[in-house]
């Protein structure tokens, strides 16, 4: 039996979550009810002809709650709301005439919208269905004129325009999902590699929370289609207490890390322009025998040091802390004029990197910081006893030349994928084996 791909990336939002969306959600809709367009109005009702027109909407008292409908998605309900609208009507009844503003109230309103959740074919979040009901406890008006007592058949007209409230609601419902449509599952985080957000599922919805899986992985951007496979535990949430989970399994970080890799990000040069005395000391001293068995001349030439990752690094994370592991290959070169570079040494160097993760708005941010490292040589144990005075100039090295420009190259984060209107302010980062 083949198992569904576990995602990199989880997020659950809560109760106290969708506390955060109820404003920008009665807002949106606030919105959509204050802009509804309806035509001109005209017709005969028994003796009476009649034109209504202008209708605007100029009053919302909305009751609202917005909450979690399982196995389906969000449940926009609005109770006992008011709304008030004017019009311009028209009326005549035999040889009589009546024409001004009329200012009606609806009381008693009572709309029930559920957007059904889903994902399409290419993983994006989809609104698969629509519902909307709606009901109407009382209508009242005030309005002068001559004809002031032909309500009881402006009252049903009036619900024909409230009731177009659904049908308008569904519209915009249809616009949100076309721009759903255009919301991009792959996007760039930097100019070598992208992530990959799109749904590995349906939501999972319950009375208490929405559980998002998103792939959450990260690819390169010289090869898109080269990527890790994922054998990482699934990130299992099992509280409630928070607005927002974000569960991050090793996957999410190991793709990161091999996606650079593959980029080419993990090497770097340093010239001996760039060395401090003592390390270009201590390297002369390490390899003198050798350059002396090379070439004599080559002892006034320039030396260069190669660091270059030999294998994707993989992370760890336990339940005190996440690191990351790192193999790479350290080359000691000297560099004739006018002549290809003369290779001295070859050593293997391991690098264990603390890993501190925290959130700030949408964006999340890693830290790295030196653990610890050992190397040795390639090519003796005599040759990695005589390295141990690398072992200080190469930390230094690695915090300056290596760790500072990671870190400032990652320093904004890769973005999250949460809705507008929550973002990360008060975050509590907790790891787990």
């Amino acid at each position: 039996m083949t198992l569904a791909q576990p995602p990199g990336c989880k997020i659950r939002i809560t109760n106290r979550g969708l506390e955060m969306l109820k404003a920008e959600t009665k807002k949106f809709v606030e919105g959509q009810l204050s802009n509804i367009n309806m035509p001109a109005m005209s017709g005969t009702e028994g003796d009476f002809q009649y034109t209504l027109k202008d209708f605007k909407i100029t009053e919302l008292n909305l009751m609202s709650d917005l909450r979690f409908q399982p196995d389906a998605g969000l449940l926009f309900e609005m109770k006992d709301s008011s709304i008030t609208l004017n019009l311009q009507r028209r009326l005549r009844y035999w040889i009589f005439y009546d024409s001004g503003a009329i200012s009606a109230s609806a009381k008693g309103v009572n709309i029930f919208i559920v957007l059904h959740l889903s994902k399409d074919e290419k993983g994006r979040p989809k609104i698969s269905k629509f519902t909307c009901d709606l009901s109407i406890a009382k209508i009242t008006s005030k309005f002068s004129g001559t004809l002031g007592g032909v309500f009881d058949f402006f009252g049903p007209l009036v619900t024909e325009f409230i009731r177009i409230i659904c049908p308008d609601l569904n519209r915009a419902a249809l616009r949100l999902d076309r721009l759903l449509e255009t919301m991009p599952v792959r996007t760039e985080v930097d100019s070598y590699v992208g992530i990959d957000y799109s749904l590995l599922s349906d939501p999972v919805v319950t009375e208490s929370s929405l559980d998002l899986d998103f792939r959450g992985m990260f690819y390169s951007l010289k090869n898109e289609n080269e990527t890790l496979v994922n054998y990482a535990v699934n990130p299992v949430d099992r509280e409630y207490d928070r607005m927002v989970y974000l569960s991050l399994s090793e996957y999410f970080f190991d793709s990161g890390l091999f996606s650079y890799f593959k980029a080419g990000l993990f090497q770097t040069e340093m010239t001996n322009e760039q060395m401090s005395k003592d390390l270009e000391v201590i390297l002369r001293t390490i390899y003198l025998g050798k350059i002396m068995m090379l070439n004599p001349v080559l002892m006034d030439q320039p030396l260069s040091l190669e660091i270059e990752v030999t294998s994707p690094p993989r992370s760890t994370i336990n339940n005190s802390s996440a690191s990351v592991a790192v193999t790479s290959m350290v080359k000691v070169l000297v560099l004739p004029a006018g002549q290809p570079p003369v290779q001295l040494s070859s050593m293997t160097m391991e690098v264990e990197f603390n890993a501190k993760v925290s959130m700030k708005g949408k964006h999340l941010i890693i830290h790295f910081d030196l653990r610890r490292f050992k190397i040795y040589s390639n090519q003796s144990v005599l040759e990695s006893l005589a390295l141990i005075p690398l072992q200080g100039p190469l930390k230094t090295i690695l915090q300056t030349y290596v760790v500072a420009p990671i870190n400032n190259h990652i320093k904004h984060g890769v973005k999250i994928p949460l809705p507008d209107g929550l973002d990360f302010i008060e975050e509590v980062v907790e790891y787990h084996n």
